[in-house]
């Protein structure tokens, strides 16, 4: 059976991979509007006659588009931040809970993740369900992305001739729009502090959460940190965790290494005898952070193979 796909903002940064990732797939069919693609009644038509919709767009927009879709049997991805925690949607992370695939599968809506707050999720919800982190307790999320993440304008900008830019700090105002999905999606009652930065190279991304074990409760060690983590993921293809053997021998870590791939690695720093852990989520800010996570949950919506078309 083939099943038709629309992606609305196809010419974005996110639009583009998802397309690359979907086009060459014998399973699918990608219906494309070329030039009509402003045209408001040719999406309108697409929308609502695809068996699928992915929607690359501005917030705004995409709550435009959404309103537009009339036809119940239509699944529709908003990778925008719009519906992130909104209710009525599935949150787009499949591993993060042991029922959310089956409800990501049985959702007509679902929001694709942010690719910050991914990697977060990734490393902060297991330690909260098991108790090793008080959900009152004030967390701090340090991270960098490659220039990708910010879309065509930043992309130019890094790539322009003679772009100088080394490392940039931003989201100074502590206002950063990935701040609500991340508090919510880990069972946080305070909104975390998240510092996010910007380096110059294209994609991939390091997101890291300092953790002084001491000030917790049960003082866990680093053994019981990373097995929370281990026992969470155990069993899921596309997020690992390193062991900790591997880490302690590692002296440093490359944000580009899963560059390309629909994977997240976790890994937990730290001596094991130390009252200080420095947890490190590994990502591609184009991948697991965006289009690779929409192709999965697009494969789940469908009742596909989910690693259909991903590595």
């Amino acid at each position: 059976m083939t099943h038709t796909i629309f992606i609305d903002g196809e010419a974005g940064t996110t639009g583009l991979e998802i397309r690359e990732r979907l086009e060459a797939r014998s399973d699918l069919e990608l219906l494309l509007l070329g030039d009509r693609r402003r045209d408001v009644d040719a999406r309108r038509e697409a929308l609502n006659s695809a068996d699928a919709v992915i929607l690359c767009l501005p917030d705004d927009a995409a709550r435009e588009a959404v309103a537009m879709v009339e036809n119940p049997s239509v699944k529709v991805i908003d990778a925008s931040t719009a519906y992130r925690v909104a209710p009525g949607w599935a949150y787009g992370f499949p591993e993060m809970d042991a029922g959310q695939r089956d409800l990501i599968a049985r959702s007509q809506f679902v929001s694709n993740p942010g690719c910050y707050p991914t990697g977060f999720i990734g490393l902060v919800r297991p330690l909260v369900k098991a108790g090793l982190l008080p959900a009152n307790y004030p967390v701090t999320v340090n991270a960098v992305s490659g220039y990708s993440g910010g879309g065509k304008a930043m992309i130019a900008e890094f790539e322009a001739p003679g772009a100088a830019t080394a490392y940039r700090a931003y989201g100074l105002s502590l206002k950063h729009k990935h701040v609500p999905e991340m508090t919510k999606h880990t069972g946080l009652s305070n909104d975390v502090l998240f510092t996010p930065a910007v380096g110059n190279y294209r994609q991939g991304m390091l997101v890291e959460v300092p953790l002084h074990l001491g000030a917790l409760p049960e003082t866990p060690s680093v053994e019981r940190i990373h097995g929370a983590l281990v026992e969470a993921y155990e069993g899921q293809q596309f997020v690992e965790v390193a062991d900790l053997d591997e880490t302690e021998a590692m002296t440093g870590i490359e944000p580009e290494a899963l560059n390309g791939t629909n994977r997240l690695r976790l890994h937990v720093f730290g001596a094991r005898d130390g009252e200080q852990a420095r947890l490190v989520a590994l990502l591609d800010n184009l991948g697991k952070g965006a289009s690779g996570a929409a192709v999965q949950n697009l494969n789940i919506m469908l009742g596909l193979d989910e690693a259909t078309g991903l590595i």
